[in-house]
């Protein structure tokens, strides 16, 4: 993390510090040296006084507590949607511009889902870069990185060709669910193979060694719900130039990164390094047939997406691709970016 001298840089939060999010939020704030002079580590009472470093330095966890946020530049809220509806008006007040990473915010009026990678590709379309921002920006959303994911691809698969349908199956890590997901897959593994009960707090059903297309009536978590919020993020930050493809959400046995399986059908034939051509570039790292295909392992800790394309053997107008990211980390980068747009309207070193 780049730490300015004196007042040219700004003052950050990161509420819900010590959740995935949280901690990758951190890391990215560092590799991509976005400029602070000080950085408050705040989450729930669960995790106060845990010493995380910040750069070189080790930094106390400390309580959401509405005085926490005062002379805070940018707040980022990375824990659960509850978590954040609980606090972020506390950020406001303070007159932090708050980042929303846990979608809580999707719905409410005059708050905006942002999406970095994709205003960059609408912009190189278009040749204009559009107002999306100004002094009286207060919140903004980042947009599930599913639904990123999909809007880049599907964005630069028209550039060769006008598409005439476009379904995808989006696989689901469990570290979407945050640290209790991932330790209730790590534990119903262990429970399985030694022919124990399992533990089924989070997710309702059984998810290790298995694949679910919704989760049991005792699950807080809806895979139908999130269908939603990526086609709705999905249309939002398209800015409606796509149709919304049809999305399934399959819950995958992993910890890390998503999958993805999408069919795209052209209006005409369509030469397959001509489709290869124009997914490639920024954020998207093609396979060959030579390498390693994508995978969740092989993504996780990736900044990019990897790709690799293939016709349909039935279709000579379609093609699957079959792609991987990281959630955390595209979530996260996509924030960092996001808050670099908005830094233009707040003057670094405004609070003393």
């Amino acid at each position: 993390m780049k730490r300015t001298i004196g007042g040219n840089g700004f003052r950050v939060a990161i509420v819900g510090a010590a959740t995935l999010k949280g901690r990758e939020l951190k890391d990215v704030l560092d590799e991509m040296n976005f400029p602070v002079v000080d950085v408050k580590l705040l989450d729930d009472d669960e995790s106060l006084g845990q010493v995380e470093s910040v750069g070189e330095e080790a930094t106390f966890i400390q309580p959401t507590d509405p005085e926490h946020f005062r002379n805070v530049d940018f707040a980022f809220f990375t824990s659960d949607a509850a978590f954040t509806k609980r606090h972020w008006r506390s950020a406001l007040e303070s007159s932090s511009t708050v980042v929303d990473l846990s979608y809580a915010l999707d719905q409410q009026p005059d708050v905006s889902i942002r999406s970095p990678w994709i205003e960059k590709e609408l912009e190189r379309e278009s040749g204009q870069r559009p107002e999306r921002e100004d002094l009286t920006t207060t919140a903004v959303v980042i947009a599930h990185p599913a639904a990123t994911i999909l809007a880049l691809l599907l964005l630069r698969a028209r550039n060769a060709g006008a598409i005439r349908t476009a379904a995808a199956t989006v696989f689901e890590p469990v570290s979407e669910q945050g640290k209790r997901g991932m330790d209730e897959l790590h534990q119903q593994t262990v429970n399985l193979l030694s022919f124990h009960s399992l533990p089924k707090e989070v997710f309702d059903e059984q998810v290790a060694f298995n694949m679910l297309g919704r989760f049991g009536e005792g699950s807080s978590i809806s895979l139908k719900a999130v269908e939603d919020r990526v086609a709705a993020h999905f249309e939002k930050i398209s800015e409606g130039r796509l149709p919304v493809p049809s999305v399934m959400l399959v819950q995958a046995p992993t910890f890390h990164a998503h999958v993805f399986s999408i069919y795209i059908q052209f209006e005409r034939e369509l030469p397959i390094l001509e489709l290869a051509r124009s997914l490639a570039g920024e954020h998207v790292s093609l396979t060959s047939p030579g390498e390693d295909g994508p995978s969740n392992v092989i993504a996780a800790g990736q900044a990019n997406v990897l790709l690799a394309v293939r016709p349909d053997s039935r279709n000579p107008n379609s093609f699957w691709l079959w792609a991987a990211s990281d959630n955390l980390k595209i979530a996260a980068i996509s924030a960092v970016e996001c808050a670099a747009t908005l830094s233009a309207m707040r003057p670094m070193g405004k609070v003393q």
